[in-house]
């Protein structure tokens, strides 16, 4: 298994935070019931939660994050 140096594991956690960024900012798939589609919208927001309170970031830009968790 490759080892990540702190900076790559910042990165790491950076995209997948932004990756519920984008999900939430793109909306329900068409395909997705609404049942299904609150539980996707709290976990994604939960997980951007979780990640904000982190204190490993240096300049990201954390603003899409908090908008995305609101």
């Amino acid at each position: 298994m490759l080892e990540l140096t702190p900076e790559q594991e910042v990165q790491r956690s950076y995209n997948a935070a932004m990756d519920s960024v984008t999900l939430l900012n793109a909306g329900k798939p068409e395909k997705m019931d609404d049942a299904e589609w609150a539980d996707t919208v709290a976990r994604n927001k939960e997980h951007l939660k979780i990640m904000l309170a982190k204190d490993f970031w240096t300049n990201e830009n954390l603003k899409p994050l908090e908008d995305a968790s609101k």
